[in-house]
């Protein structure tokens, strides 16, 4: 991964096993000495910290060319990757995430330290998905009460009016901060964004925003008392940890790894949606009844689908467009593995001739999408299933429980699971296996074969063709990247990275392959093709 200043990657020791990250600085871009004194003060700061919610500082050392930062390494990257991938969040999941920050953020003004930079992009997530957070570059230590620091720093999107204002600045710059993050998290995008700096600026100087309708009232009134232009009226974070939006709601212990791309499930917690009982699922297709709302979510889901898919279309064109063909080898050093896939289809078979058409994913779950359009997913424990009927709608059962109805498609289910574990060799390496309730995973939502290869879409936005020769592209609009697998690598490229610097012939050829393909299946979504 590369930043500004930095490079970060995944180091071993050797004499004891352990990962962690390692974030190089190249001294040739520390030129000037405000940018070494930064460098010192970074180092200074971070080292003194030692926090749950932190991201841990094991040491540092340099040589001629560049200083070496050893970090706690966070294999679910920044929630960053977690926002552009998902957009929103449900509420339970922003409390989840908001109470480990603010847990942070008072450790660090306790120690009287203002983080000024504080973003989706600076907050970490390791396997639990627990949040870490880092960077601490533009971070400052007050050294007497009442001190306020007077540099123009931060990111756009979560810069307070008084830095802005240049009026002197203290510890209410990160609640402002938290304030955008959390409007981020729910609404889906930074509460002052614009396509001009300028206006953002403005919008900010003037607290110009918006908060919309589908957030809870408690959480569009915590939302309000961070955002205030005078930074004496906001709240301290000892006094937002007991807001009645984090105290009165549901709050997960822990969240599942499949949150990272799909919203989790709450049905056996909260109230669950109006749905008929299990027992009355019809398991013939034309006599099963559909209610408005299920129709009202199918469409909605539809139409996400088609956005993603055409957005997708859009982003290859241009790809296309740039004649990113060089006559060069690509290493690692232009792959970008914050934008690796998180699922994709390992195996699959088509049994469509019979009954259906049958994968499974990286995680070991197991999906059956059925000649009449339902589906069944079984979830990497091995016990818990979804059915997601004709319209949508989706149920919950286990291997052992479910209604008699569906006796014939269950028993179809384990078949392709026995088929697929005793027969195909699996693409690609495993995750982490997961086995909770607020699990949902992204399941096909369509296939279809030509003599190149078979070509899935995901109800995540992954589309994904695998080749006959063996090679795979799986591509995410979301995260505006493509990812290519051989008998040897498994890479991830940005779009924008190959338009700048290029890509191969081969991955070229399936990034024209893939827009033809794509183009051919929106046609016939439309009812245009001949």
């Amino acid at each position: 991964m590369q930043g500004g200043f930095a490079k970060c990657y995944e180091i071993t020791d050797t004499s004891n096993n352990r990962t962690y990250a390692g974030k190089i600085v190249s001294k040739k871009l520390m030129s000037k000495q405000n940018q070494r004194d930064k460098m010192t003060q970074e180092i200074r700061i971070h080292k003194s910290l030692s926090h749950k919610h932190i991201v841990g500082f094991y040491g540092f050392f340099e040589d001629s060319l560049n200083v070496y930062i050893v970090l706690e390494l966070c294999r679910r990257r920044s929630m960053m990757e977690l926002h552009k991938r998902r957009m929103t969040l449900s509420e339970p999941e922003t409390r989840f995430y908001m109470k480990q920050i603010l847990n942070g953020v008072h450790y660090l003004h306790n120690n009287k330290i203002i983080h000024r930079d504080l973003k989706l992009g600076n907050l970490f997530l390791n396997d639990d998905l627990h949040v870490k957070i880092g960077d601490f570059g533009l971070a400052a230590r007050i050294e007497f009460e009442g001190e306020t620091k007077k540099t123009l720093c931060g990111t756009p999107n979560y810069i307070a009016p008084e830095i802005l204002n240049k009026k002197g600045h203290s510890f209410e710059v990160d609640i402002w901060s938290i304030g955008c993050i959390m409007y981020t998290l729910l609404v889906g995008k930074p509460p002052f964004e614009t396509s001009s700096l300028k206006e953002t600026y403005n919008r900010i100087k003037k607290c110009h925003y918006k908060l919309t309708s589908t957030i809870s009232q408690p959480a569009r009134q915590m939302i309000m008392t961070m955002l205030q232009s005078d930074p004496k009226s906001r709240p301290k974070v000892q006094q937002l940890l007991s807001h009645e939006f984090l105290t009165n709601g549901y709050t997960p212990t822990s969240l599942p790894i499949s949150c990272l791309t799909m919203a989790p499930r709450y049905d056996n917690l909260e109230k669950p949606p109006l749905r008929k009982p299990l027992i009355q699922i019809n398991d013939n297709a034309n006599e099963m009844e559909v209610d408005m709302p299920a129709l009202v979510q199918l469409r909605a889901n539809e139409l996400t689908v088609k956005n993603n898919f055409s957005a997708l279309r859009d982003m290859l064109l241009q790809v296309i467009s740039s004649r990113p063909v060089r006559n060069q080898k690509f290493g690692d050093e232009m792959t970008d593995p914050a934008a690796q896939p998180l699922v994709w289809v390992s195996k699959w078979v088509d049994y469509s001739d019979k009954y259906g058409f049958g994968y499974q994913l990286c995680d070991d779950s197991v999906g059956v999408m059925f000649n009449d359009t339902t589906k069944l997913i079984m979830l990497p424990n091995g016990i818990n299933v979804h059915y997601i009927d004709r319209a949508g709608e989706e149920s919950y059962m286990t291997m052992e429980n479910y209604p008699k109805t569906m006796e014939k498609k269950m028993k179809l289910l384990a078949y392709f699971n026995r088929y697929m574990r005793d027969h195909l060799i699996k693409a690609g390496a495993s995750v982490v296996r997961e086995a909770d309730s607020l699990s949902r995973i992204p399941h096909l939502h369509q296939w279809c074969r030509s003599t190149s290869g078979v070509l899935m879409v995901l109800t995540n936005g992954t589309v994904q063709i695998n080749f006959t020769d063996h090679t795979k592209i799986i591509m995410c609009p979301l995260m505006a990247a493509i990812t290519l697998i051989d008998e040897t690598s498994f890479r991830t490229f940005r779009f924008a990275s190959i338009e700048k610097n290029g890509c191969s012939m081969v991955l070229f050829d399936k990034i024209r392959y893939a827009c033809d393909k794509i183009a051919v299946l929106q046609e016939q979504a439309n009812g245009t093709t001949k």
